[in-house]
């Protein structure tokens, strides 16, 4: 895992960008801290730094391969890990290629020659890469499946520039006269779903290529984009009595998963809390590593901790387990150094124990394992069960419907039943809009007073619902979260905090053989017998500790109510609003009051406060340039 940053000039006059692109490679050292080259020609510069995890000896980027007429026909740089590196170099051998290495890296470049753009499908891995052809003077970019590693775009008259860190576009900023102006549908897609959903960056002018994606671009053209991977949950029935088959596909696939994420020539850990998720790869990851070591975080308030649970499980397991408890204080300070990090924010309060438990890690190892994406493939998420609890509603004739909505509007706010109502007469489309939503629209005009139902976020959830109608409402959920939770929270926090440690963080749920398991189970196989991740917990009853078979999933839960409310945090909370230059975009005066209404328990405002001062705190380091994230880089041991 690494950092790239690369700019196609549209005029031939790439040489005159070198120095820009080397100044802007520092500031993503973090991504790869072991190795820093550029190389370029007349149409194009390429940047990279290296976190050595396979082939450390050789395999450095930008990485030149081409056939024996043309040696140096193809410059590689590659953000990522290709974890069946090993089967498709056999199989390129086999066909007559070459190699002049033994990593991961040059099979994407020969793979490249031998299949174009093809190449993706036959990846299975987490990558962001770059390929020049120095004959056709096309350059191929390209991103994982599922969206795991970044790519950041730009293009200006000056060319298109990609990068795995948006801060490197920023730094090239006059180089390219990038305009830098904030981009207001963005901020709303944020303030309202707690984060930028893709493609969309808080800068207008830059985007990000979106997952299961990629581009072909030539000088003076603008990125030609291609969607290569479109997952669909595609049920199928399991005949009764043929249950045990689909569990024993789910194990299998996991153990090869988990064996193929394995592979590395540094040392490799695990992250491990209270769930399934994160215990099931943990103890697959034993199998492989007698010595494995897992991590986990807490904090000081009793209650708010799956220290002790993940505790219980390292030692059922046999793996050493290492702690690591963060106080609020800690908790404050590292805000503004996360927000640097993100490039965009993400108003998500478990970034910063995963931050201090992945900065803990890195001093033992340089790669770790960890569960996302389970709940997303297998049904994971309580609201999936909402379905059930709704199919009444489904029996009732539209205008008696239509009667019970007016009815659930006139009703007052906490009455028993409400919400049920209100629910259960609204569409999918109207009602889930993923599994995180910051403020209601009237909510929003309080603090966002320009704010406009034209750019909610049904603008970002329709699309993604039209791709769906032919699945079941179990399958329509888990496919809205793969667009918009998953690649725009969850994957970007597991890619930037684990990488602002020069932490390679892995995700086996997330490879494409496991997909293509889980999108056939059948929904009454994801929620049955009134728990989550059914098929799951049946397929790991013989691999999981007992204690948390049935156990739901809290990862790093925060005590963001409680901090905000009293001493841990209030006074930082009020200070920081008080001294944002957001008065154009925020009323400042609405959000204090909100402060103070958290504070004296009128309402819990905690999700919607810490979205908005999440933003404070990043507009305050890119666009304010007054607070100072002290980000110090940490030469960690190469060969972990």
């Amino acid at each position: 895992m690494c950092g790239l940053l690369g700019f196609l000039s549209a005029d031939g006059k790439a040489t005159d960008y070198v120095d820009a692109v080397t100044n802007a490679l520092p500031c993503q050292r973090h991504r790869g801290p072991d190795d820093s080259e550029s190389w370029s020609d007349s149409d194009v510069v390429l940047g990279f730094n290296r976190l050595s995890i396979v082939d450390l000896e050789h395999s450095h980027q930008p990485l030149q391969w081409g056939p024996e007429d043309n040696p140096e026909r193809y410059t590689l740089t590659f953000n990522g890990e290709i974890y069946n590196y090993v089967e498709l170099r056999e199989e390129l051998q086999a066909a007559g290629y070459h190699f002049r290495t033994t990593g991961d890296s040059e099979t994407i470049v020969v793979g490249y020659h031998h299949w174009g753009a093809e190449v993706v499908e036959h990846l299975r891995g987490m990558f962001g890469f770059g390929v020049w052809d120095s004959q056709k003077r096309t350059l191929f970019i390209a991103r994982d499946q599922f969206g795991i590693k970044p790519l950041f775009l730009a293009t200006t008259a000056q060319g298109t520039v990609f990068s795995s860190e948006k801060k490197s576009i920023l730094e090239m900023a006059p180089a390219l006269n990038l305009d830098l102006s904030l981009d207001r549908r963005a901020i709303e897609h944020y303030v309202d779903l707690q984060y930028v959903p893709e493609p969309e960056s808080l800068h207008a002018q830059i985007s990000r290529l979106e997952s299961g994606c990629y581009a072909t671009i030539t000088p003076g053209q603008a990125p030609k984009i291609q969607r290569y991977f479109r997952p669909a949950f595609r049920t199928t029935p399991v005949p009764q009595g043929r249950e045990q088959d689909l569990f024993d596909r789910i194990a299998r696939v996991l153990e090869d998963s988990v064996e193929k994420h394995m592979r590395a020539d540094v040392t490799v850990g695990s992250f491990l809390s209270g769930g399934i998720d994160s215990t099931a790869i943990a103890t697959l990851a034993k199998r492989h590593n007698p010595d494995l070591l897992t991590f986990t975080t807490g904090f000081e308030r009793e209650g708010y901790s799956e220290v002790d649970v993940a505790a219980e499980s390292a030692a059922a397991i046999g793996a050493e387990h290492i702690v690591k408890i963060v106080s609020p204080e800690e908790y404050a300070e590292a805000i503004p150094k996360i927000m640097w990090y993100l490039d965009d924010p993400v108003a998500d309060p478990s970034l910063v124990p995963l931050y201090f438990v992945a900065a803990e890690a890195r001093k033992h190892v340089k790669v770790v394992l960890s569960g996302e994406g389970a709940d997303e493939l297998f049904g994971g998420y309580t609201i999936y069960k909402e379905p059930l609890s709704l199919a009444p509603f489904e029996k009732i004739p539209s205008p008696l419907l239509k009667g019970l909505r007016r009815l659930s509007a006139v009703l007052p706010e906490g009455m028993k039943g409400k919400s049920l109502l209100e629910r259960g007469t609204m569409s999918m489309e109207e009602r889930y809009y993923g599994n995180a939503r910051s403020f209601n629209f009237e909510q929003m005009q309080r603090v966002i007073p320009w704010a406009t139902r034209e750019w909610d976020h049904r603008e970002v959830t329709a699309p993604i619902y039209a791709q769906s109608r032919h699945m079941d409402p179990v399958a329509r959920m888990q496919h809205l979260d793969l667009f918009t939770w998953m690649r725009g929270d969850i994957l970007v926090k597991a890619d930037k905090i684990n990488m602002a440690n020069s932490l390679e963080l892995r995700v086996p749920f997330l490879d494409k053989e496991v997909f293509s398991v889980a999108e056939s189970i059948p929904h009454e196989l994801k929620i049955a017998h009134g728990t989550t991740k059914y098929a799951l917990r049946k397929a790991m009853e013989q691999i999981v500790p007992p204690h948390v078979l049935h156990r739901k999933k809290l990862g790093f839960p925060v005590p963001m109510r409680h901090w905000l409310a009293g001493d841990e945090l209030f006074g930082w909370a009020q200070d920081t609003i008080t001294d944002s230059q957001t008065d154009e975009i925020f009323d400042k005066k609405a959000v204090l009051e909100m402060l103070k209404e958290h504070r004296d328990g009128v309402s819990d405002h905690s999700r919607r406060l810490w979205t908005v001062l999440a933003f404070m705190i990043w507009h305050g380091i890119f666009v304010e340039h007054r607070i100072d994230p002290h980000i110090e880089h940490k030469d960690y041991p190469v060969n972990i």
